[in-house]
């Protein structure tokens, strides 16, 4: 059977069955690949499927017999895309964010979280790096999509980031001080001690990697985005003793002291990285550390601030108004240094779930070529995550994580906002531009 690139969605699920079913045997002819692999897309390809894997890429329109066939030769296709900053379970909602904060609990949560899940899937992104959610709700969200219960990307998982009393992480800031809530202080970390506690405890809970929050930020109240606010030897204990449990460490830093700290220490990537300079470069580079830039959320809440300043928390705005405009050229002087950059967006509910790919045009913009932001979002998000064998690209032996698009977007990466087809673990969730149930 084939599925034509304009087929219709009732051919779609006649094929593929009522709902996602585990693919058998499936060859997928491709018109145009760029496979996460080389620089050069290739024409006329054949990906071979068995199950959730790809089995071979072939040169040429090959099927073998009794082999379904998935026709996407009008199209290009890559490999499922990778945002390697998402807040998977966030969302904004309207109105005064600081009752936002003491009224809407972790059942919330985690009922719309269902949904930005299936959203972020359906857009073509078939992995994630969550790095900051009530740990417990995305251990959960992760471990549903893993047994098939919900669909959803590949969850990777800070769960809570650990960062310093009154830092970007603290959810008191800002708030009467008699006002508590159970799990507000687990991983607020004032020693080396606490710090080592904290990583160990998250990585009991469940969790795949650590956030930590050496430097203050933007959407939290009060705190100084350029100021150092975790100590030489707390960021250190975190790293150790997450390196020793091997999982990887992401920094939220926008000053340059945290950037330079947390990278001279050894964190894996460093979140946003705003203030970074020539000497940022140069560590950064030294240590093999990834630059994460976010451009996405940085374009929403300058323009919130801009536009709505009372929808944001007290002193937000002012800070966004300070840091936003610095973001492009930090990642154009980052780009042209030769620094490691991964794709990820920040996405917590100033862009949509499932807007995640408006991150490229803006990576573009900044001077990036699209290939390079293409492989920011597919092969350098693997090798961040550390899962290069399984994910970020299209050949022998990984999961059959497959998207297409109609147009190029090599020659146009908007294009990139409007996948047509995606293919997770060899089970198809999108076809000819439409949802297949559930």
């Amino acid at each position: 059977m084939h599925i034509g690139w304009l087929a219709s969605a009732a051919a779609a699920a006649l094929v593929l069955g009522a709902g996602p079913a585990a693919a058998r045997d499936v060859v997928i002819h491709a018109g145009r690949l760029i496979d996460g692999v080389s620089k050069t897309p290739r024409a006329e390809v054949s990906i071979l499927i068995r199950d959730d894997r790809i089995l071979d890429v072939q040169a040429g329109y090959v099927t073998p017999p009794n082999w379904e066939v998935i026709d996407l030769k009008a199209g290009t296709v890559l490999p499922g895309l990778i945002d390697t900053h998402d807040h998977i379970t966030a969302g904004f909602h309207k109105g005064d964010p600081i009752r936002n904060a003491v009224t809407i609990t972790p059942y919330d949560v985690t009922i719309e979280s269902v949904g930005y899940a299936r959203a972020t899937l359906l857009a073509g992104f078939t992995s994630v790096r969550d790095v900051g959610s009530e740990t417990g709700v995305v251990v959960a969200l992760k471990k549903a999509v893993n047994s098939g219960a919900i669909p959803g990307p590949r969850i990777w998982t800070s769960g809570g980031a650990i960062g310093p009393t009154g830092g970007h992480g603290d959810a008191a800031n800002g708030l009467d001080p008699d006002l508590d809530h159970p799990h507000w202080k687990d991983n607020l970390v004032d020693s080396p001690e606490s710090a080592r506690r904290a990583v160990r405890t998250l990585h009991r809970r469940g969790a795949d990697l650590i956030k930590i929050m050496p430097s203050g930020g933007v959407m939290s109240i009060g705190d100084d985005p350029k100021h150092q606010m975790m100590a030489d030897d707390e960021i250190k204990a975190v790293i150790d003793a997450a390196h020793a449990l091997g999982m990887k460490v992401a920094a939220h830093a926008h000053g340059k002291l945290a950037i330079d700290k947390a990278s001279a220490l050894g964190v894996d990537s460093i979140e946003h990285g705003s203030f970074a300079d020539a000497e940022s470069y140069r560590i950064m580079k030294a240590h093999g550390t990834y630059f994460v830039p976010t451009m996405l959320v940085g374009a929403r809440v300058y323009d919130r601030a801009k536009t709505h300043p009372e929808q944001l928390n007290p002193s937000t705005a002012e800070k966004a108004l300070m840091v936003v405009p610095v973001m492009v050229k930090n990642l154009r002087d980052a780009y042209a240094a030769g620094v490691k950059i991964a794709f990820g967006t920040d996405t917590f509910g100033m862009s949509a779930h499932g807007e995640n790919a408006q991150e490229f045009a803006l990576m573009v913009k900044a001077g990036m070529t699209p290939s390079d932001a293409i492989t920011a979002a597919t092969a350098s998000a693997a090798d961040l995550i550390g899962d290069a064998k399984n994910i970020g690209s299209i050949q022998a032996g990984r999961y059959a994580d497959i998207i297409a698009v109609a147009g190029d977007p090599l020659a146009d990466v908007t294009t990139l906002e409007k996948v047509g087809f995606v293919m997770k673990g060899g089970t198809v969730y999108k076809a000819d531009g439409k949802a297949v149930a559930p």
